[in-house]
């Protein structure tokens, strides 16, 4: 059976012939044309004589949901945001707006707040796709490998431990000297829970065993949970008998990454990248002045990144011929998924719920840009310098 398509163009194509065909050819046309299609023979006869019009299919136009106070109403959330991914913000709009409504920041009418919460995450990537800036360069690699101790230190893939937990973090340094390793500068300690995403960063002066083993037991008094375990990279600031000695004092499992192998500390290398990258830059940094200046600013950014920075997780990764589909869970701030542990106690839950109240991510934003640019004018001018990404102006 011929469709009504295929009858159409068949028709299109049969009337030219129909019409200049005369006596028995025309008969012929005729006879093929209602073999073909089906039709009644006088039906057919009155289409060769009086063609339907053409349709043109009208495009179907929906009218629009979301109007410019919402879309306005968007963009204010996610600059306060720091600019992240519909799929990070959507699932966390609603604290967003209430956190700023309840310090004054945001004030939405009844309709545009409904319909705000109500947007989906494909609405909110659409609207927000104009406004989106591109990706910055990348720093220098200065982890030299530590021989010493290595046999002391058991080897942790990505796989080995129970993300479950928190207490389970992965530290790495980041180097802040611009586009030269030589002589001494500014390093960036980086500390991230496993199961919470929670993030502490810490200023280290440079890179010996004795400053980033001092900045390991600082951070730890940070966390909102017992440090159960350590797991660094190879580098000889972390393998090291002063580090070593005290994860077996303080009975804290400590464990090291294969060498060359990134993907061992995926969680912290996403960090250096979103948190220390992106807020600190590819700058170069020498002395005190510059290290508390650093410091002043990982005391704001802290709180910015764990309480008001949602994060993903794997949850699944399934491989379909050659290539592999990764499934994530709901996007959570660190903050949120801390709650949700049943390994946190109550006393500490009740503390971060206080200081969430307190807490206004807007004015954190703008004193993390105001820290920023304190910072910036103590780095060393002659070297390369790519300001980072999250400059916001709001």
């Amino acid at each position: 059976m011929m469709t009504i398509k295929s009858k159409r163009e068949l028709l299109a194509t049969v009337i030219l012939r129909y019409a200049k065909a005369r006596g028995k050819e025309r008969e012929g046309i005729l006879d093929e044309f209602v073999a073909s299609t089906g039709y009644n023979r006088k039906y057919a006869i009155h289409l060769l004589h009086h063609p339907p019009p053409e349709r043109r299919r009208q495009k179907r136009r929906k009218p629009r949901r979301y109007n410019a106070k919402v879309e306005f109403a968007l963009l204010d959330v996610w600059k306060v945001a720091n600019r992240i991914a519909a799929k990070r913000l959507v699932p966390c709009l609603e604290a967003f707006v209430e956190a700023l409504e309840r310090h004054g920041e945001l004030r939405l009418d009844p309709e545009t707040r409904a319909l705000l919460l109500s947007m989906s995450i494909s609405t909110a990537d659409r609207l927000l796709r104009p406004h989106r800036a591109g990706p910055r360069g990348h720093g220098l690699a200065t982890t030299k490998p530590g021989s010493l101790l290595k046999k002391s230190i058991p080897v942790r893939t990505f796989a080995d431990w129970d993300d479950a937990r928190p207490g389970f973090v992965e530290a790495d340094l980041v180097a802040h000297c611009g586009q030269s390793t030589d002589g001494q500068y500014l390093n960036s300690l980086d500390m991230t829970d496993i199961a919470t995403g929670w993030t502490e960063c810490l200023a280290v002066l440079n890179k010996s065993q004795r400053q980033v083993s001092k900045a390991i037991v600082a951070a730890r008094q940070r966390f909102p949970f017992p440090l159960l375990g350590i797991d660094s990279d190879n580098g000889s600031e972390f393998i090291n008998a002063n580090l070593l000695r005290y994860c077996e004092q303080e009975g804290i499992t400590f464990t090291r990454s294969r060498e060359y192998c990134s993907n061992d500390q995926a969680h912290v290398e996403q960090k250096n990248w979103s948190v220390v990258r992106q807020f600190v830059g590819y700058d170069r940094y020498v002395g005190t002045t510059a290290l508390r200046k650093l410091e002043a600013l990982y005391q704001a950014l802290r709180l910015y990144v764990n309480f008001f920075q949602p994060v993903q997780k794997l949850v699944a990764k399934e491989r379909v011929g050659a290539k592999v589909r990764k499934h994530y869970d709901r996007a959570k701030t660190p903050y949120q998924r801390v709650l949700e542990s049943e390994h946190v106690s109550e006393e500490s839950k009740c503390r971060l719920r206080e200081q969430y109240a307190q807490l206004n991510p807007a004015d954190l934003l703008r004193q993390i840009e105001a820290l920023q640019e304190d910072l910036w004018r103590h780095r060393e001018l002659s070297s390369w310098a790519a300001k980072p990404q999250s400059s916001i102006h709001i």
